[in-house]
């Protein structure tokens, strides 16, 4: 995942300079509405998520609108933080920096554009949006089997961590404080468990930062 994020950055002007142009040559994106936006998801093979809010009241006025499904839950939420962090270009458009998506659990951009009284949030994934441009050669099956690895792999060492440092601090006070136990054994032990413990937490963490999440997480750029 830090190699797409260093792509997207070396290459940020080119890549959302396509989305303006491509989004700016569909005309008014009210017509799109009607039809939940088919268009722009057969023209976007990177694009996953749509939603509306309005800019005077700052509630989302639409249902969360993805590919083949629509989640209504979402509709009527206060999204008054994210259009407090919308800084618009001359052309009414704005651009996040990536960032995992609570929505979809993809690591994506949201372009936001105001239209009327409405501001559309487009949520592209970041990896297809790469490779959409040619900038990587994704291996999808490998790419997934991938990112499963990791993540298994990343919190199960935290899983370890944690079970070490508990585990430590049991024994420490079993021996200390119910068997009595003064010996330097007792004090020392727990000291390298917990050290232990504390560098497999660290090694999982750069793991899930730099494999299977951004270290970097922004909802919208300032």
């Amino acid at each position: 995942m830090k190699e797409f994020l260093e792509i997207y950055e070396e290459n940020r002007s080119k890549i959302e300079y396509f989305i303006q142009e491509s989004i700016k040559n569909i005309g008014t994106l009210k017509n799109q509405e009607k039809s939940n936006y088919k268009k722009l998801f057969n023209i976007f093979p990177s694009l996953e998520l749509v939603y509306l809010v309005n800019k005077n009241s700052k509630q989302q006025v639409s249902s969360n609108i993805f590919r083949y499904t629509m989640d209504k839950s979402e509709k009527y939420k206060d999204r008054s933080y994210l259009i407090s962090k919308l800084h618009f270009k001359d052309t009414n458009i704005a651009f996040s920096k990536p960032y995992l998506s609570s929505a979809t659990r993809n690591n994506c951009i949201t372009v936001t554009i105001k239209e009327n009284d409405n501001i559309i949030f487009f949520d592209f994934a970041l990896d297809r949006l790469l490779e959409r441009l040619h900038l990587i050669e994704l291996n999808k099956p490998f790419h997934t089997i991938t990112k499963y690895f990791y993540t298994t792999s990343g919190f199960g060492l935290a899983f370890l961590a944690a079970f070490i440092v508990c585990y430590s601090l049991f024994d420490f006070f079993n021996n200390f404080l119910i068997k009595l136990d003064f010996s330097l054994d007792t004090i020392f032990k727990p000291i390298i468990a917990l050290t232990l413990g504390i560098a497999i937490f660290d090694l999982a963490k750069t793991i899930l930062e730099q494999e299977v999440f951004l270290k970097a997480i922004q909802r919208i750029q300032k």
